[in-house]
């Protein structure tokens, strides 16, 4: 699979078969691509909680919102839910600030995934001081982003956003568009 095939077929998922589990060598197969990415000023800022145990992801789950667009869902039924979770945190005795180092970081996790045959979403919208108490997470670390990982149990298509509707949505038959601006309209001069 070359790079653009790749990211192609990096989608986001919010639905997952739960019951393909994800091994804790394999998140740190994964991080490990993160650790190996770029970093601002090459400070190295992040550290990484992997949560793989069906009583610790028990934990993760309710500090997350799953989907802003689909306001009639509440994210993923028990048996659709993530099997794996890399908790994303900045290192405050580090660096005061994290830059982007947290999104490039993700989107080489989530190459990686898919890579692998998993998938995966990039959760920004965390309860964080529910997720810190439910996890133990000293105050050194702030928490930058969730990612969720597994088997997709759900179909993602691209389409081209028309009228510069861009909201995420999914059809009769639950599979999830993704409508994308057009190159021509994000290529303002060439």
């Amino acid at each position: 699979m070359n790079l653009r095939q790749l990211i192609e077929k990096n989608r986001t998922v919010r639905r997952f078969d739960e019951s393909h589990t994800v091994s804790a060598e394999t998140l740190v197969s994964l991080v490990d691509l993160a650790r190996l990415s770029a970093s601002g000023a090459n400070r190295q800022p992040l550290k990484y909680i992997l949560v793989t145990e069906p009583d610790r992801r028990e934990l993760v789950f309710p500090c997350l919102a799953w989907a802003g667009y689909l306001t009639n869902w509440e994210g993923p039924a028990p048996g659709e839910r993530p099997a794996a979770y890399i908790i994303i945190l900045g290192d405050k005795e580090i660096s005061d600030s994290f830059g982007v180092d947290h999104g490039i970081a993700s989107q080489s996790i989530m190459l990686g995934a898919t890579e692998a045959g998993l998938s995966g979403c990039i959760i920004a919208s965390v309860k964080k001081e529910r997720l810190r108490s439910a996890m133990e997470i000293p105050r050194d670390y702030e928490i930058l982003l969730v990612l969720a990982l597994g088997k997709a149990a759900e179909e993602v298509v691209l389409e081209t956003a028309t009228d510069n509707d861009i909201k995420y949505w999914r059809d009769e038959k639950g599979i999830h568009h993704v409508p994308k601006r057009s190159l021509d309209e994000i290529i303002l001069h060439r």
